[in-house]
């Protein structure tokens, strides 16, 4: 067998001592349109720095999907009393039956049919049971049957309905709840400590069951979520009148931080009926250069009420000794008798005169 040599054929694109270039796929098919132009996207493609859009949800899993859209609706229920005493009756009868025929049937003399016929009462009368509820005064029963939601009863007493009912309690009470202590930062970056109470009650039992978990833990999670933002969107104090502070503004940062826990409650079914700030100081590390800064600026406010009324007086001094003529000052004594009445109206400490009388 005889050595031959195999020259490779070179791959286009491929120069022997250069890079190898990479490697290409076939013929692509033509995109719909054409190719585009230079810098721009192939139709139906997003613009550069846009979030796609997710496409529909696969058949498979939307139908296992949770349903959101659920709301209250009334359980079919009619009064438990009538019923109550039917399902006596039919305890009672069907006993009485069996036990008078069960005697006659085991000795083949009859009354095989009675038997029957009693056992069937007790059935229907432990179906009846099953359907009986009763309703305290506050209180709601959430309904479902295998799973699946039928509606709430919120008539109170001895009610009737659908049996094998699983039902569920849900209270309709006001209930408070009472934010912890939060440290937050204001919106001048100033530590704060910040606490709300949260009056609130579940208005859609259903949302309540199957939206939410564990309501309660809900409602105090978003409450203190809520409390955070609102706090951090304010000032604790201001010298500007028309900008909404923590201290100054209670009532509307009262009212906003009740829009803001409505707004995040609301997919439970809840009712927010009131919000109160309850605790409101800064934190104890700025604390007293707060408190200094406090007295500075109602020292300055003073200073200036103070300076504002001596110059009043010292205008309306000169202007009645020139009226009344008492006596002629020239500029010089004017500029001296208001430079002696500012240091005696404006002075902290009581003012000594000096009387020259060499004058």
């Amino acid at each position: 067998m005889s050595d031959s040599t195999v020259t490779p054929t070179p791959v286009p694109g491929n120069v022997p001592g250069q890079a190898p270039a990479p490697w290409q796929a076939g013929p692509a098919a033509p995109m719909p349109g054409g190719a585009p132009a230079a810098g721009q996207p192939w139709a139906g493609m997003p613009p550069q720095g846009q979030p796609v859009a997710p496409g529909p949800m696969p058949a498979a899993y939307a139908a296992n999907a949770p349903r959101t859209d659920i709301q209250e609706k009334a359980a079919w229920s009619i009064s438990g009393l009538l019923a109550l005493v039917v399902d006596l009756v039919l305890w009672l009868g069907g006993i009485f039956l069996i036990a008078s025929n069960a005697s006659n049937a085991s000795a083949g003399v009859g009354g095989g049919g009675g038997v029957i016929i009693g056992v069937v009462l007790c059935i229907i009368a432990f179906l009846l049971l099953t359907s009986i509820k009763i309703v305290s005064p506050g209180d709601t029963i959430v309904l479902t049957f295998f799973g699946n939601y039928i509606g709430t009863i919120r008539h109170t007493g001895i009610n009737m309905t659908v049996p094998f009912t699983s039902p569920r309690h849900v209270s309709v009470k006001v209930r408070n709840f009472e934010t912890h202590e939060l440290k937050v930062n204001d919106a001048d970056g100033n530590p704060i400590n910040i606490a709300a109470i949260i009056v609130w009650r579940v208005a859609d039992t259903a949302k309540a069951v199957f939206g939410v978990e564990y309501s309660e833990q809900f409602v105090a999670a978003q409450s203190e979520s809520a409390l955070r933002h609102i706090a951090s969107s304010h000032p604790y104090d201001t010298s500007d009148p028309a900008k909404e502070s923590l201290r100054g503004s209670t009532e509307a940062v009262a009212k906003e931080l009740a829009e803001e826990v409505a707004s995040r409650v609301q997919i439970a079914g809840i009712q927010v009926i009131e919000t109160r700030i309850s605790s409101l100081s800064y934190a104890p590390e700025i604390a007293q250069a707060m408190l200094q800064r406090q007295q500075a600026s109602a020292l300055i406010a003073a200073r200036q009420k103070i300076v504002e009324g001596a110059v009043m007086m010292v205008q309306d001094a000169l202007d009645r000794l020139e009226q009344d003529h008492i006596v002629s000052l020239n500029d010089s004594q004017k500029a001296s008798m208001v430079a002696n009445l500012l240091v005696v109206l404006c002075s902290d400490s009581r003012a000594t005169p000096v009387v020259n009388t060499s004058a």
